[in-house]
């Protein structure tokens, strides 16, 4: 008599391959977005073929890994062009199919013109990519090379049609093509630590002090909205700000938040690294 094979216990999250999204999503700040993710990993888990999203924003892609650390049975990978991406895009598999950084698609594209007389933000050049008519999950990081343009990175079923769409950013004309990944020119980043003393942990104060900069000033950027959070946008400079923080301010890099201790006479002596 021939026993049947002994069956596998069904995951306690996973069952009949279904993943219960509800349970999954309770108090997601990025609901929507985390919902699509989900339903990819469905599909993977249905198909037993590796499932991408789009192009993420941290606080997106941080969700995102904490659910998926929870199912046991679903691998996972970000990838977004380089080591130090900001914007990645995820492969989800199921647990015993291996992943790769080769496995999650993304395109390098070389923007050239000459902005010597007209200089251009990051805004610039990703107002011109969405002009096109993307959407902003089909974009990754973009590069910026001072006058000569940029460098940015896409889905790689879109870089043909940017090759020969987008053709200006602000007033000058630029060629559009598609580049090798190791060519894009980034650097690692520069880690310098150094402690400060404040009366408080307020943002601004914080903020100025690891970045190198006047209160005021940094205050001016809070109020602007160049300055987030654990990559949320904050707008009020009284921000309390807490040990593991991560600040963060475009063009001049990100800013983390150590070891808190109160000195004698009740201040808050903070240990900081800066990445620039």
């Amino acid at each position: 008599m021939e026993l049947d094979p002994p069956r596998r216990r069904p995951s306690p999250i996973l069952s009949n391959d279904v993943l219960p999204k509800d349970n999954l999503l309770k108090g997601a700040e990025n609901r929507e977005t985390l919902a699509r993710i989900l339903d990819k990993a469905d599909q993977a888990i249905r198909t037993w073929e590796i499932a991408l999203t789009d192009f993420l924003s941290p606080p997106e892609l941080l969700e995102a890994e904490a659910i998926f650390a929870r199912l046991t049975e679903v691998n996972c990978l970000a990838w977004g062009g380089y080591p130090q991406a900001e914007r990645q895009r995820l492969a989800i598999a199921r647990a015993d199919i291996p992943l790769d950084a080769s496995q999650v698609g993304v395109t390098a594209l070389a923007i050239a013109g000459n902005f010597l007389f007209d200089s251009a933000s990051h805004r610039d050049f990703l107002g011109s990519l969405l002009g096109t008519g993307l959407v902003r999950d089909k974009v990754g990081d973009i590069v910026l090379l001072g006058d000569r343009g940029a460098q940015a990175i896409v889905v790689p079923e879109l870089a043909d049609f940017l090759t020969a769409s987008l053709v200006q950013v602000r007033s000058v004309k630029v060629k559009t093509q598609i580049m090798p990944l190791e060519d894009l020119r980034v650097r690692p980043p520069k880690v310098k630590e150094l402690t400060t003393v404040e009366a408080s942990m307020r943002l601004d104060a914080i903020a100025s002090a690891g970045f190198g900069m006047s209160r005021s000033k940094m205050v001016d950027l809070i109020n602007a909205g160049d300055v987030r959070v654990n990559w949320k946008p904050v707008s009020q400079a009284s921000h309390p700000i807490a040990t593991n923080d991560l600040i963060a301010i475009r063009g001049k890099g990100r800013l983390t938040i150590g070891e808190v201790m109160i000195t004698k006479k009740q201040r808050y002596r903070i240990n900081l690294k800066r990445f620039i």
